[in-house]
């Protein structure tokens, strides 16, 4: 065996001694654009180049600290690298965190190991399996951090054996996948390490402080999930992610959002290894493909917050492996496996559930025979009890399954009768998305200029070998297939994310076949590139939010009073008790922590909007008193900046108190008998 590897049985035929002429022409004419691009567009103006000092001071950190652990324990370099990443999660995360996300993922193994495949893949079945039970299960008031680590703990002495065997299969499979590469390896384990720095952050997107702490805090604070449309009109959308995001921070009683997306990253990378040797990568290719996926800027812009992408992107490259993996499937296990990650995506989110149905599509040409019509119905209903709870819940309490989305056709109360939409991500579909991804990310993501990375111009050549090779030509047509139907109705930028991540593997084992010193080269320059934007996947990435993570371990606080003022108040009417409590902030309606106390006069709440439009008309705030009285209001919050002569009126009306301010966020607290 040479020192990277043997090739695997994909590949048919050997590498050229010499690269053809042809093939370095199209390999080397996507750099070529690439360079042309960023000078066209200036990107230079919108590099950070702190935020890249900072990822070179944290790998020279990484790789110094694993070194002198080398040499104390004659580890490999690779795997000192892992110890020192860890440990850094454990800090800079918190600790309970990383033990409850390990936790959760020992029981998914113990799960998930009732179905076939490597390590990795298990983990994965058993996450979206435990995601797919709970979420049936979250009106019911048994949710705490003690039934939680009971589950875990029972569902891991029951499969202790498999368990066992399944660690023991990781230790060898890892030392057998760094021994023959242990340089690129190391490459590899570092660069995973950087994208997993934004995972030490605490939880501060939009979206998330709207919308996804919703259902963990809820748990948490009161051991059920009132899923009521009414309060927040995403309350029945698919919940999977934010399942799996609650048990572990039911476990760590506390967010515990970094430590899981971390397990996330290590699993998709692991699946991204095994794709890649899958489609002729060698153990070098797979783990060159490794790092590009880590050094994609959304890997770590995600790893920053609770998208749905992070988990999605692991099923999609689990679900390919499953479709390529030559070895059979002696048992009959990687139907129902495979029904396991579908089912899974489409409780993500409904994009992610047609995502993977593509793949399905592209299986049942691939795989023939089709299995017996029995195992595929028995198949289809456990994809839908994995994938179903939301759908349900949604259709049964608010007449659409698919809440707020599509309710021109629904006519649900709970929403317009519109069909929702963000006017934002239509800027078009055409050829050019490549190119205009690339080098105008901000017409396409709430990020800026090269958050996409420069993997789809700078690799564009590759592609084309990919397609016309033959071991990867299956995953790059089906990558290339999956990418353009996303991007048809919603021309999004992370939605694009988990095709983009998909097409790796054919692209590093395509462009090291026809080339393998040159093109290893350009894809290590590519990595290191996409290092360099890293800062621009999303604003906390730009804004030195990791140095100060840094400064203050543990202690999120500087941050939330700089960033997201609501949710230090929040923090303080948590420790002194409250009712239901309303932030009047219709751009930065973030309440989701409160869960069912929560009250915004923004969007996510139509009915709430509407009832604070018209107390806005009267001057006199007693219609704003009359809202709160109603809606059993004990605290308002309000910007400074912003308050209104009717809103000042009421307050004053209602003889409220000032309570401190953070920011420029006032709460105010009103009396137990304030009536209009």
């Amino acid at each position: 065996m040479t020192r990277d590897g043997d090739a695997t049985p994909a590949m048919e035929h050997d590498r050229p001694r010499r690269p053809p002429a042809f093939a370095m022409a199209l390999l080397w004419a996507g750099p070529a654009a690439c360079v042309a691009g960023l000078g066209i567009y200036r990107l230079w103006e919108h590099w950070r180049p702190g935020r890249f000092g900072e990822l070179l001071l944290i790998a020279l950190a990484v790789a110094g600290l694993a070194w002198g652990l080398r040499r104390v324990t004659r580890w490999s370099q690779a795997g000192c690298q892992v110890l020192v990443l860890v440990a850094a999660l454990a800090v800079f995360a918190g600790p309970l965190p990383l033990l409850a996300a390990g936790l959760l993922g020992l029981a998914a193994l113990a799960v998930g190991g009732l179905l076939a495949g490597p390590v990795a893949a298990r983990c994965v079945y058993g996450l979206a399996l435990l995601a797919g039970v709970v979420g049936w299960l979250l009106p019911l008031p048994i949710h705490s951090r003690w039934s939680y680590l009971a589950l875990c703990l029972a569902t891991i002495a029951w499969r202790r054996h498999a368990v066992l065997d399944a660690l023991r299969d990781a230790r060898i499979g890892w030392h057998d996948t760094i021994a023959p590469a242990p340089r690129a390896a190391a490459w590899g384990v570092l660069a995973l390490g950087l994208a997993a720095t934004a995972t030490w952050l605490p939880t501060l997107q939009a979206d998330d402080l709207g919308y996804h702490l919703r259902l963990p805090w809820e748990l948490q604070l009161r051991g059920r999930y009132a899923p009521d449309p009414w309060l927040h009109v995403w309350a029945v959308a698919p919940w999977a992610s934010d399942v799996q995001h609650a048990v572990a921070q039911l476990l760590a009683d506390r967010e515990a959002r970094g430590a899981l997306n971390a397990l996330w990253i290590a699993l998709t990378a692991a699946g991204v290894w095994r794709l890649c040797r899958l489609v002729g990568g060698n153990q070098r290719q797979a783990w060159i493909a490794v790092a590009l996926y880590a050094s994609l800027p959304l890997t770590a812009g995600l790893a920053g917050g609770m998208q749905t992408e992070t988990a999605a992107t692991a099923l999609l490259v689990w679900l390919a492996c499953l479709v390529l993996d030559p070895t059979g499937d002696p048992k009959g296990r990687a139907l129902f496996a495979g029904a396991v990650i579908v089912g899974g995506l489409f409780g993500l989110k409904l994009l992610a559930g047609m995502q993977g149905l593509l793949l399905i599509v592209w299986a049942a040409w691939l795989r023939r025979p089709w299995p017996a019509p029995g195992k595929l119905v028995a198949a289809s209903a456990l994809a839908l009890i994995v994938a179903g709870s939301s759908y349900v819940y949604a259709a049964t309490i608010a007449g659409n399954p698919f809440l707020p989305l599509f309710n021109a056709w629904f006519q649900s109360p709970y929403f317009d009768a519109a069909n929702f939409d963000d006017a934002r991500w239509h800027a078009g579909w055409s050829p050019w998305l490549p190119w205009t991804l690339t080098f105008r990310s901000a017409d396409y993501h709430e990020g800026f200029a090269g958050a996409a990375g420069f993997a789809l111009v700078a690799c564009a050549g590759a592609w084309l070998l990919a397609l016309w090779h033959r071991p990867t030509r299956a995953l790059a047509t089906a990558s290339l297939a999956m990418l353009a139907i996303t991007l048809l109705p919603l021309q999004y930028l992370r939605y694009a994310f988990p095709p983009l991540v998909l097409v790796l593997p054919a692209l590093v084992s395509a462009a090291t076949h026809f080339a393998p010193r040159s093109g290893a080269h350009l894809l290590v320059a590519i990595c290191v590139l996409n290092f360099a934007f890293q800062a621009n996947a999303q604003w906390m990435l730009r804004t030195g939010a990791l140095k100060q993570t840094v400064l203050h371990p543990g202690d999120p606080s500087p941050l939330y009073a700089q960033y997201a003022p609501a949710r230090e108040a929040i923090a303080g009417l948590r420790e002194q008790g409250h009712r239901n409590v309303l932030l009047i902030a219709d751009d930065a309606p973030w309440i989701a922590e409160l869960g069912s106390r929560g009250r915004t006069t923004s969007w996510y709440a139509p009915a709430l909007q509407r009832a604070a439009a018209a107390a806005e008309r009267d001057p006199s705030g007693t219609a704003w008193r009359r809202l709160w009285r109603k809606e059993g209001i004990s605290h308002v919050l309000v910007r400074t900046s912003t308050i209104t002569a009717a809103q000042k009126a009421a307050l004053a009306g209602a003889g409220a108190r000032s309570l401190p301010s953070v920011g420029d966020i006032a709460t105010w607290q009103l009396p137990a008998d304030a009536t209009p």
